[in-house]
């Protein structure tokens, strides 16, 4: 292990040659941040910013790293999930990028949290965080931190929950803009980045074949639809668990099956979590699965599938492959929980491609510059992305893809605003 320090606190420096190829092969695929990171270099809008950001140290992290750096901030960067670090790119963004990294792939809970400590400790003027472990810690233990802190943005559903039920509460102490909530994050990585993911996650950890499989899928937000389009369209029977009966209808209309838990239980062959809530699989369904079933979370915590209940409900766990240990039941049937319940598609594959990435993070980058610019007048609230970024990022990307749009004349626009013309 590479002794904590001036570069963080990374598994292997020597590491650091493969992560810098990992990050130019996914740039390959991030036009549109690249094109961000141009501009930041000229015009250094984060100039004299310490930013600490809590998020998966991936190949696509690391090139928004570098874009928030030649914007002119001081960034220092920790892992958001325990098994979801590339240790290679931890290393290269630590020694060739000169940004301090705490993250190692498999820290223990300890761990986790020093590095969180560690990234506080750079005394923060901008937060960014995925699942709002960060400013979460801020607001409770380290508040010592906590008023220079001028704004911040979170990644994820989970995150953007638990900051409103912060902000309802009065208990938010800066403003953050919910990056979750811009269409060119929610609409495309939240659908077809977890929806492939995901696959590619289960796939790797089990070798499985998913045509003739019934996947259980218990959520049917953006994430749980891109799973359901991606199973269905490697042959799988989907079954979907709702508790929002708007989502339930929908999926029904998307022509998926939906039920409750209980009955879906025994039916699964797959189980995939993507609720952002608690225990979404229970003791209850553990005890009505099939034999052999496969047990996955995709949302962001683990606590979505009841891991307290599985082991009670073992006599034994053994490990079978890497991301597979295999629970047996006292009545002899065997539950297969894939990476500890973490995040599947991080910790056992790569995350979700570099191409949809490159909107999501280009929405980070522009809401960090928006921020340095507006934060004095901006209350402790959670925020919306400005239209105007997300249609930015938008444009560009379709630019970038070579891709045209019509454009309004004025007789059509002039229609559109006026209320005089109808039959």
């Amino acid at each position: 292990m590479q002794p904590e320090g001036k570069l963080g606190d990374i598994k292997d420096a020597g590491l650091a040659d493969e992560g810098l190829r990992l990050i130019a092969w996914a740039d390959r695929e991030m036009p549109v941040l690249r094109l961000i990171a141009e501009r930041f270099a000229k015009e250094r809008p984060l100039e004299g910013i310490a930013l600490s950001a809590c998020l998966h140290v991936t190949s696509e992290t690391a090139n928004l790293a570098v874009a928030l750096k030649a914007g002119g901030a001081s960034v220092t960067m920790c892992a958001s999930n325990p098994l979801s670090t590339q240790d290679p790119v931890a290393a290269a963004l630590a020694v060739a990028h000169d940004i301090p990294t705490y993250a190692i792939k498999g820290e223990d809970n300890d761990t986790y949290y020093a590095h969180l400590n560690a990234a506080l400790d750079a005394k923060p003027q901008m937060t960014m965080d995925d699942g709002a472990d960060l400013v979460a810690k801020l607001h409770t233990e380290r508040q010592d931190v906590l008023g220079g802190v001028i704004g911040g943005t979170e990644e994820t559903t989970t995150g953007v929950v638990r900051l409103r039920s912060m902000a309802e509460a009065g208990k938010l102490r800066y403003p953050i803009v919910a990056v979750n909530e811009a269409d060119t994050k929610h609409l495309f990585d939240n659908r077809y980045g977890t929806g492939q993911s995901t696959l590619d996650g289960i796939t790797r950890a089990t070798n499985l074949l998913w045509a003739g499989k019934t996947v259980v899928i218990a959520g049917y937000g953006w994430c749980g639809r891109g799973i359901a389009m991606r199973a269905r369209g490697m042959g799988s029977q989907v079954i979907v668990t709702e508790i929002n009966p708007i989502r339930a209808l929908e999926a029904v209309m998307d022509g998926h099956r939906v039920m409750s838990m209980e009955e879906a239980a025994p039916q699964g062959d797959v189980f995939i979590t993507v609720t952002g809530g608690k225990h979404a699989l229970d003791a209850q369904h553990f005890q009505l699965m099939k034999d052999d079933a496969v047990v996955a979370n995709s949302g962001h915590f683990n606590v979505e599938v009841n891991i307290d209940a599985l082991d009670d409900l073992s006599t034994d766990k053994t490990r079978v492959r890497p991301m597979v240990e295999r629970y047996t039941m006292s009545d002899g049937r065997r539950i297969n929980l894939l990476a500890e319940g973490r995040l599947v598609n991080l910790s056992a594959a790569e995350g979700h491609p570099s191409a949809v990435m490159d909107m999501s993070f280009a929405n980070q980058a522009l809401c960090a510059e928006y921020i340095a610019k507006n934060a004095a007048t901006m209350k402790p609230d959670v925020y919306d992305v400005p239209r105007a970024i997300d249609d930015n990022v938008a444009a560009l990307k379709l630019a970038a893809m070579g891709i045209a749009m019509d454009e309004l004349t004025e007789e059509q626009a002039a229609y559109l605003a006026s209320w005089e013309s109808g039959t």
